[in-house]
Order: structure tokens, then C-alpha cells, then sequence
């Protein structure tokens, strides 16, 4: 059985203030949340009807037991999530200081279960039959994660549409130059590029949203999508095709996961066959949603919710 999507990346317990507006020293309560921004965008095309299964590692531990028990309630398969004797899970705390202001903190030391992803131990055969395979920038950011991510995408040989979430996270490297090489290169295995105005200038070297899409083409891939914040979305084929969509109004009251939201819709606009614009209103919809709500994976939006703020043209 070939799988809709596979993503291979991070996953952790989210754990959010459930106050808004107060930094974390006063916080009093938080709400644990299956995290990651691979498995959230697994998460998010399940909601959608898609046939979905995450590769990742957690802990030999009590959250990581969690995890695989939130994968099954939301409908992604699991069979690739095993854990690392000796790591923790990871655990993530974030600040919601609405509209725009979201610190995240990451516990992933002495080093992220996830990161332990073996090249050995992949089933490349259903990697390479997934309609949809994505990777993210984090899987590059040490060994043997970056082996195995690269591994994966040279097996693929851009059978299908295989996804490269550009995914920054400078916590994770020393600096952006030891990442282009390795950006480079799963760049060449890709056909669809995703990034923010950071990811793009990390991948590529510039930062102007056009200039940094013909550069993702120059690398390789078919379709750059270039996620410019409050000026929405650029998407750029190399057939000549280009979609630029203006985000959709919204009182944003956690912005984290609306990336992932965006992505899970992106692969579902892909494997539907719909023109570009589409997909981008669709994926900016879904994005908007999810800015909207607290959480991040049990927040994913289904069809019905995208194709409703689609229509009123702003999320209510």
C-alpha cells in the first residue's frame, strides 16, 4: 500500500501556556500537545483524508508512549516512530504574546531522539512509493539524520513530488553557511521547495521573494513556494506558472503550526491536481486557522473549515 504522504522529521510534546499575554516565569498552566513540525504536517493532511505515516524517534519514556498514542488518535501511522534507549523525548515551551510574538524553547539535549534516524533502518521502498514524501532543514543538522535524510532523497530519485520543508532553526547549527552545502544538496533531490524570507535566504543566499524562487528553481526543483509573512505567499513553477495570494485576515492568536497547516494543505492541493492559485489560497486558509487556536496539531483544520474561510475570504 502506497501512502499518500510520509514526513520524516522532528516530533516532541508541545507544552503551551494556556495564558495568554504572560511570560513563562508567571505562567501557572499548560496544555500537552503532540509537536514536530514533520509530524504536525503528517497530522494536518490526515485531517484532510490523506493517507499519512511520519518516520521519527522519541524517547524510551513516558512521553514518548504519548506520542505514538496522539499519532493513532489523529489517524497517522506510526510503524516508523521507535525509540532511542537513553534519549528523552523532546519537549518544547513556547510564549504567546499575540499578534506576532512567539519565543520558542526547545529541550533537545543532550541530543533529540529524532536527529538518531538511521539510514539502515529506513524502508526506502515505501519512501519511494509514497505519492507525497517530505523532509525537513532540521533532519540536516547532524548525524546520522543527515546521512538518512539524504539517503532517503537520493532513493527517491524525485519519484512522485518529494518535499524539502527549508525548516531554519539557527539553535540547530552553528551557522548558515555550514547548512548550505547540505541544503544544496537535498535541494537536487527535491521537486518542491518550501520557505520563509530566513529559509530562502539560507538555502539560496538572497532574500528578495522572486529572486529567491528562480534561485530554487536554478537548484532543482520544480515548484518554490515562498512564504512571505503579512504579504502572503509566492509560489513560482518552472513552467512559468506563478501564484502570489495575500493572506487571509485573521486575529492571530498563536502563529506557531501555521506553517504546518499550510504544508499539510500544500500536499493535499498537490495530490488533488489543483491549479496554484488554488493550492496557495487553500494552504493560506489552513495556515490562518491554526493562527487562530492555541494548539498546533489537534488545531489542524479540516476541508470543510479551509474551503469556509476560503469563501468568507478571512477566518471568523
Amino acid at each position: 500500500m502506497a501512502y499518500d504522504l510520509i514526513t520524516m522529521g522532528r516530533i516532541g510534546v508541545d507544552l503551551y501556556p494556556l495564558q495568554t499575554g504572560v511570560p513563562l516565569p508567571q505562567v501557572t498552566s499548560f496544555g500537552k500537545f503532540l509537536g514536530g513540525s514533520a509530524t504536525n504536517v503528517a497530522v494536518a493532511a490526515a485531517r484532510l483524508g490523506r493517507n499519512t505515516a511520519v518516520i521519527t524517534r522519541t524517547g524510551e519514556d513516558p512521553f514518548g508512549e504519548y506520542l505514538h498514542q496522539a499519532l493513532r488518535d489523529f489517524g497517522v501511522d506510526d510503524r516508523w516512530v521507535t525509540a532511542v534507549p537513553g534519549l528523552a523525548t523532546p519537549v518544547t515551551f513556547c510564549e504567546v504574546f499575540p499578534p506576532d510574538d512567539f519565543p520558542l524553547y526547545f529541550y533537545r539535549r543532550p541530543k533529540a531522539p529524532d536527529l538518531e534516524i538511521d539510514a539502515h533502518e529506513l524502508d526506502l521502498e515505501a519512501i519511494r512509493e509514497a505519492r507525497v514524501f517530505w523532509v525537513t532543514g532540521t533532519g540536516l543538522s547532524e548525524e546520522p539524520s543527515r546521512t538518512a535524510t539524504l539517503a532517503a532523497l537520493a532513493h527517491r530519485a524525485k519519484a512522485g513530488t518529494t518535499v524539502f520543508d527549508l525548516d531554519w532553526r539557527p539553535m540547530f547549527w552553528t551557522d548558515p553557511d555550514a547548512a548550505r552545502p547540505f541544503y544544496a544538496e537535498a535541494l537536487r533531490h527535491t521537486t518542491v521547495a518550501v520557505g520563509n524570507l530566513d529559509e530562502v535566504e539560507v538555502a539560496t543566499g538572497v532574500r528578495e521573494p522572486h529572486a529567491a524562487a528562480e534561485a530554487l528553481l536554478a537548484a532543482g526543483v520544480e515548484l518554490a513556494v515562498v512564504k512571505q509573512g503579512p504579504k502572503g505567499v509566492l509560489a513560482v513553477h518552472r513552467d512559468g506558472t506563478t501564484a502570489e495570494v495575500p493572506p487571509l485576515p485573521v486575529n492571530v492568536l498563536n502563529g506557531l503550526g501555521a506553517g504546518d497547516a499550510f504544508g499539510g494543505s500544500l500536499c493535499h492541493g498537490l495530490l488533488e491536481g489543483w491549479d496554484l492559485e488554488r493550492i496557495m489560497r487553500h494552504a493560506n486558509a489552513a495556515g490562518a486557522i491554526v493562527a487562530s487556536r492555541l494548539e498546533c496539531s489537534s488545531a489542524m483544520p479540516t476541508a470543510q473549515e479551509i474551503e469556509a474561510a476560503v469563501t468568507a475570504g478571512e477566518v471568523r
